[in-house]
């Protein structure tokens, strides 16, 4: 008899954005992968009523679960309850852990494991930092605390500031739109990248460094990857933001220290399974963290599977790799 695993995801209604949709993409994939592996996938849905979520996995009794929680009622800072649950019910699961899920999901909480590291990330402001400390003057982007995809963020999320109260100002009037709350952080004026991470059996193995190219942007537009620029295909955002893999000589000291820096993240955390760093790199070359992203998007036709394939794993392998690692 075929193994049992339960795919844990979020329950996506009727009126879901596209960022919430993805997941649904997610459990097809992965249902497939788990049937070309041997297995018998079954979807479970996740939902605040944990006393219900832990009655299914019981009936179920998975061998393991593939963990696709990216949310829980729309709030990415209820992300870590599922591996907490799991955790409880000691049920094996994929990806991080409930200590590793939270860290990564509250962006100043991991700015602060990323200092403590001697990991470069941008300076961030928060309401309650400012009241300690000015700020430097220069460009700010704010962005949500907890909420990951780009949630939020547009080209007004970047603006220059003099002084402090330009910043508390914007924080109080973002504050009000964005789930949980956010903050300013030092923009890089530079390059933006990202470094996919799989988990091997000679420890993390950094996939192909990938470089968000920002085609035909004009002066002035801030080159991000924003809302749009991910998640609405009519969009100049999304038209004009490519992903390219191809670097010449003069990169080479840049995806070295890259893929150096990933690895780092990686043990600082304590991720596991499969992971993505995003990085900028400024004027001088050096990269910037600017977060690391537990349990990433696994669509097929996401960065994670072109990396992936670029080194000769297709999506089965990569959920084989992903599962020997729980």
């Amino acid at each position: 008899m075929k193994k049992k695993v339960g795919i844990l995801h979020p329950y996506i209604h009727e009126k879901a954005t596209e960022d919430e949709k993805d997941v649904l993409v997610q459990v097809e994939a992965i249902s497939k992968a788990l049937k070309a592996l041997g297995y018998n996938p079954v979807p479970v849905i996740f939902d605040l009523n944990l006393d219900a979520v832990a009655v299914s996995l019981r009936k179920l009794k998975p061998a393991f679960v593939f963990n696709l929680v990216e949310a829980v009622n729309g709030c990415g800072s209820l992300i870590h309850l599922a591996p907490a649950l799991l955790d409880h019910l000691k049920i094996p699961y994929t990806g991080s852990g409930t200590e590793a899920m939270f860290i990564t999901s509250n962006k100043i909480v991991g700015k602060r494991f990323l200092e403590s590291g001697g990991i470069a990330t941008p300076k961030a402001c928060t309401l309650f930092s400012l009241k300690k400390a000015a700020p430097h003057k220069g460009r700010y982007i704010v962005k949500s605390v907890w909420e990951h995809a780009s949630i939020g963020m547009s080209h007004d999320s970047v603006f220059k500031v003099k002084r402090a109260s330009e910043i508390i100002s914007r924080l109080e009037k973002t504050g009000t739109d964005v789930k949980g709350g956010c903050f300013c952080e030092k923009y890089i004026d530079g390059r933006e990248f990202n470094a996919a991470i799989l988990a091997s059996p000679n420890g993390p193995q950094v996939l192909p460094p990938a470089e968000i190219l920002f085609l035909n942007y004009p002066s002035g537009k801030p080159k991000i990857v924003d809302y749009l620029a991910k998640w609405a295909p009519d969009s100049f955002e999304y038209l004009n933001t490519d992903r390219s893999f191809d670097f010449g000589p003069e990169d080479r000291n840049i995806i070295k220290s890259i893929r150096a820096t990933a690895v780092k993240c990686w043990n600082l955390i304590g991720l596991k399974g499969y992971a993505r760093v995003d990085f900028r790199v400024d004027k001088s070359g050096k990269p910037w963290v600017l977060e690391i992203n537990a349990n990433p998007c696994l669509s097929p036709d996401g960065g994670f599977a072109v990396a992936s394939a670029l080194v000769g794993l297709d999506y089965p392998m990569i959920v084989k790799r992903i599962i020997n690692d729980i």
